[in-house]
């Protein structure tokens, strides 16, 4: 099989970002966390804490106890983006990137050079030295070379940090058989406890296993699109599409009462509904989640129809509210979020025949309201069900999404201008 795909992983990216831009940090255990608060859990760890045992999602007690000299930062998205766009401009400058996976991974295409290994092997060199000249030496990476996407991932996976590692015929099966079930791409908990209900415990196993055996265990097609991938085949995939928009929060303790935790739902549904405006896309449900200490959590949904409309979405969510159990009304939420589901591109909307001057009106209003608060900052304008928690949910990140600093931090491409300012006047010219 001939090589087709390059994966850039990059190593703890979060931590590596704070060490790059913080010298100070450098070579120390780090651990990311959402917010400065005892309560919360890690969301990143540098190799010196993972080297400890901290990992994503240990609580900061344990992390402490495994790690005491571990430095707790608190997350900056705009930074990480930041750092993901700069490396994103180098790596196509090197290689044509193909499509975003995550934060901190990237798939490249390299059918265009006909995927001779020696070529292979030195854009992968080429990226890793422009970057570390171009953006700074603590954002390494691990890239994976090998026939298809999945592959290559698992290739990133061989080697770390700084790592380097072709998969091509000759490397097929033999370098994947040492791997655990769930060292596979695609293999959750749930998977691997199924495999191993069907007699499948290694990655020879795995492996040696045929495409309607594996069809069998997956339950459909992908089981066989896994016989496939791992025989270096390529497949080709549908493309995704926006399936939901959400925000959550955890709660600080100052907001830990039930009319505060309303307001910052409604924060959270603003600023998701700016969002959905922005993808050109409306939604036909609305989720709202509450957990609560001692594990208790509550969820529900309400169907719409189709709507963008901030002030029909804050009805939809205030009907939610009202529908909480009874024993939970006398308690505040730790943790609080709203969901926008059955997203409808716009081009299939069909208007409101009753309403649609009203409609109309509104996206007007509206659309002015996402310009203001582009220009000058999220939270700008609002509606009042969110009056007094505005400065509450700043933007949070994760590795899978991407959210944009110009849709919920001020767009510095404004300049802090509604309307593009005049050109500049042109140079006065003069003989002296």
């Amino acid at each position: 099989m001939p090589l087709r795909t390059l994966a850039v992983d990059f190593n703890s990216f979060f931590a590596s970002c704070e060490q790059q831009e913080r010298p100070e940090l450098r070579g120390k255990p780090l651990g990311i966390v959402p917010v400065l608060a005892d309560t919360t859990c890690c969301i990143a760890a540098s190799y010196a804490a993972k080297a400890r045992g901290v990992k994503v999602g240990t609580g900061i007690a344990e992390a402490r106890q495994l790690c005491p000299d571990i430095i707790l930062v608190q997350q900056r998205p705009a930074v990480y983006i930041g750092y993901h766009r700069r490396l994103l401009a180098v790596i196509e400058s090197c290689i044509h990137v193909t499509a975003i996976k995550s934060i901190d991974e990237m798939e490249c295409d390299l059918t265009a050079t006909f995927a001779p290994r020696e070529r292979a092997v030195a854009v992968a060199r080429q990226i890793k030295a422009r970057i570390a000249r171009e953006i700074g030496p603590c954002l390494t990476s691990s890239i994976g070379i090998a026939p298809n996407w999945l592959l290559a991932k698992m290739a990133t996976d061989l080697q770390k940090p700084d790592g380097l590692v072709v998969l091509d015929d000759a490397d097929l099966p033999g370098r994947l058989l040492g791997l655990q079930l769930r060292d596979f791409l695609g293999v959750g908990a749930r998977m691997e406890a199924r495999l191993r209900a069907h007699g499948i415990d290694t990655a020879a196993q795995l492996y040696a296993a045929t495409k309607a055996e594996l069809r069998g265990i997956w339950g459909g097609v992908e089981g066989e699109r896994m016989h496939a991938l791992l025989r270096g085949e390529t497949i080709a995939l549908p493309v995704e599409r926006h399936q939901t928009i959400g925000h959550s929060h955890v709660l600080p303790p100052y907001l830990r009462t039930g009319p505060k935790a309303h307001a910052v739902l409604h924060r959270l549904l603003q600023k998701a509904a700016m969002r959905l405006r922005n993808i050109g896309c409306y939604a036909g449900a609305l989720t709202l989640h509450l957990d609560y200490y001692d594990d208790v959590a509550w969820a529900d949904e309400l169907r719409l129809t189709e709507t963008q409309d901030t002030l029909a979405l804050t009805v939809a969510l205030n009907r939610l509210w009202a529908r909480r159990p009874a024993a939970l009304r006398a308690r505040a939420p730790m943790r609080v979020g709203v969901v926008l589901t059955r997203l409808l591109p716009a081009a299939g909307h069909t208007p409101d025949l009753f309403h649609q001057a009203r409609d109309e009106a509104r996206g007007r209003l509206l659309g002015a309201m996402d310009t203001l608060n582009r220009t000058y900052g999220n939270g700008s304008v609002y509606l009042g069900s969110a009056h007094g928690v505005t400065e509450s949910a700043p933007m949070r990140i994760s590795f899978t999404c991407i959210p944009e600093p110009e849709l919920e931090e001020i767009d510095p491409r404004r300049e802090r201008r509604v309307r593009p300012g005049p050109p500049p006047a042109p140079a006065a010219w003069s003989d002296n």
